[in-house]
């Protein structure tokens, strides 16, 4: 059939037969209504040959061409009042066919009326009949072979197209494969269906056969002379995905994908949608949607504050809180580069001459305390910090400035203004922290529950994994390795990490604001943790390229699998069944004024802010207000590894 259909094209594609075919591939109305009255006047002769045993006279030769333009005649007047010769539908299409049987019906009516009524008659009542009937056949035939032309004439060339098998029978990929046939220029060709359910192995759509299931995947590619793999499946599980990348990559495939019909603009698939597999897809995730539009009313008409507003994640925040109804978003940042290029990604321009970009930092409170007097917001975002875990391992002083003090900076300069909701970023190195990174954010977290105790407004955190695609992501690291020639890096085989992608961790702060209760950590159901030894192998196939992987072991303070919720906090998920809600006990801001300062040893700060990791009566505030006591005391107790030390 492949080579039937291409043989055809090449015919079409002929300078002669292009000059020739263009009008009736055009199909003008008036050259429709032409072709139809031809085929009713051959309809009408062979009517008159069937009744007359295919021996026709003079006499009736002339009947018939008489009645030959009382048929055009009609059968252009009953068209035109059915819509048939106003372009109402398609050429060819569903539509059109329903409207060509009820002309022909009407118009065989009509005529037969005509001629019972004439005297002499034109020609046999019986021969109306049959040459309605007749006349139905060839007008569809027409237009079957019109539209079966005009596929041809758009299907893809093999010379300028990538041989595409499709994987999925389903709404999903018969639209796309109708797509891509009808697109002259698209760069993929399908060649073949593949699918697991055995009731699809006959199916054919535009030529495109169903040639078996994923097992036989490699078989089908080879007989095929296939390069690519598109997996046209609505919500793939992660699973799937996984084995369908692996076999392709086996099979030296690349690996396309097609989101969903329900997220493409008016369930249209078109060329553009096709994309390579992306960091979520690889790691057989997909996002969690947290529904942010039906519960972010609380940021409309308020002024919001983010801080970090240049960051993977406070650039995604802001671009996303751009979407509400805001009466003022201000983007608080120290780098200079990262707010001119959230205030590009956001706005289009960047002149960076509006009051909305404030650069600043957190380690001037002097500073902050007189942009949150100009500001005053009633919403913030606290998403500034340093992140790199090997670096604060040998500048602990600085993470204790930025991570700790910093964070104790905003909180007051929030609490000052009487900000509403007040959302501290977090991370999943918070739980059971063994390194500096981990310690200075549990230490924030605790700042945050204080300042919820003791000051008017809501005050939260939210904690989440690996960021995919953020700078500095381990992915982010393996393509760059890759693309220089390897070897790729990878800490220990076992290691795993948790994963979510940038608009999940945004969605799960957005939504933290609207649900979450004063003093807690809310933390996201992310699934299972995802060996990265996996991860670099898979994206090694996917390159093609034959890199090696090196184990270097873990770094200082660093774990062998990450943990969520640290010992003694509860999986309480009161208002969404994918986000947890943990109390976090409170740190009293006044043991700040014991931080070590100055020319100290590393040691020293380490172990100052471990220290203060688990709640001690001395340093937990007053008002726990609505918290949940039985989490301290399980905290405080001797249960359970001590959390400064490093494992």
């Amino acid at each position: 059939m492949r080579e039937r259909l291409s043989g055809l094209r090449r015919l079409l594609d002929h300078p002669l037969v292009s000059r020739i075919s263009r009008p009736f591939l055009k199909l003008s109305p008036v050259f429709q209504l032409v072709l139809d009255a031809l085929a009713w006047g051959a309809a009408a002769t062979v009517g008159a040959l069937f009744r007359s045993d295919f021996h026709l006279n003079t006499e009736s030769r002339i009947q018939v061409l008489k009645f030959l333009p009382i048929a055009g005649a009609v059968q252009l007047t009953i068209g035109l009042a059915f819509g048939l010769y106003r372009r109402r539908w398609r050429y060819g299409s569903f539509d059109e066919v329903t409207a060509v049987v009820a002309t022909t019906f009407a118009a065989t009516i009509v005529l037969y009326l005509i001629d019972s009524n004439m005297e002499p008659q034109l020609v046999p009542r019986s021969a109306v009949i049959m040459g309605g009937c007749v006349g139905t056949i060839s007008m569809l035939g027409i237009r079957f072979l019109w539209r079966l032309l005009l596929e041809v004439k758009r299907r893809p060339s093999d010379e300028n197209s990538k041989r595409l098998i499709v994987f999925g029978v389903g709404d999903l990929g018969i639209q796309m494969t109708t797509t891509m046939l009808r697109s002259p220029n698209s760069p993929f060709l399908p060649v073949a269906f593949l699918d697991d359910d055995p009731a699809r192995r006959r199916l054919s759509v535009l030529g495109v056969s169903v040639l078996g299931g994923r097992a036989d995947l490699a078989e089908v590619a080879a007989k095929v002379d296939a390069s690519a793999l598109l997996i046209a499946i609505s919500k793939p599980n992660s699973g799937l995905i996984n084995d369908l990348s692996e076999r392709a990559f086996d099979a030296g495939l690349d690996v396309k994908v097609v989101p969903p019909i329900e997220e493409l603009i008016d369930g249209l698939p078109s060329l553009g949608d096709i994309r390579d597999l992306s960091e979520a897809d690889l790691l057989g995730r997909h996002e969690i949607q947290t529904d942010v539009d039906s519960i972010a009313g609380y940021l409309d008409g308020k002024r919001v504050l983010v801080t970090g507003a240049g960051g993977s994640i406070g650039s995604e925040l802001c671009r996303q809180i751009n979407r509400f109804n805001t009466e003022r978003l201000v983007m608080l940042d120290r780098d200079e580069s990262a707010l001119h290029a959230v205030q590009l990604s956001i706005h289009g321009r960047a002149l960076l001459d509006t009051p909305d970009l404030v650069l600043a930092d957190l380690r001037d409170p002097e500073r902050i305390r007189e942009v949150f007097e100009e500001v005053r917001p009633h919403v913030v975002f606290h998403a500034a910090a340093l992140k790199h875990l090997p670096l604060l391992e040998r500048y602990p002083h600085e993470a204790l400035k930025s991570n700790v003090i910093g964070t104790q900076t905003v909180l007051e300069a929030a609490a000052a203004v009487g900000v509403e909701r007040f959302v501290n970023i977090s991370t999943d190195k918070a739980a059971n922290p063994t390194s500096v990174l981990g310690y200075s954010k549990r230490v924030a977290e605790r700042l945050t529950a204080n300042m919820a105790a003791t000051a008017s407004g809501t005050f939260l955190s939210v904690r989440f994994g690996n960021v995919l695609g953020s700078r500095g992501s381990v992915l982010t690291s393996f393509r760059s390795q890759i693309e220089s020639g390897g070897p790729v890096t990878v800490t220990d085989a076992e290691v795993t990490r948790y994963f979510m992608t940038v608009p999940e961790a945004v969605q799960l702060v957005v939504q933290a604001g609207a649900i979450g209760e004063d003093g807690e950590v809310l933390v996201l159901d992310m699934g299972d943790p995802v060996r990265i030894n996996d991860v670099a192998e898979r994206l090694i196939k996917q390159s093609r390229r034959p890199i090696e992987i090196v184990y270097t072991g873990l770094r200082p303070a660093e774990k062998l699998h990450e943990e969520l919720l640290g010992d003694g906090e509860l999986d309480r998920r009161p208002n969404h069944p994918l986000i947890t809600q943990a109390a976090v006990p409170p740190l009293d801001a006044s043991v700040l004024r014991d931080a070590p300062a100055g020319d100290v040893e590393d040691r020293v700060v380490i172990e100052w802010m471990a220290d203060h990791c688990l709640p001690g009566l001395d340093v937990v505030g007053p008002d726990l207000r609505g918290t949940a006591p039985d989490q301290f005391d399980l905290l405080a107790s001797d249960a359970g590894p001590v959390i400064g030390e490093r494992r």
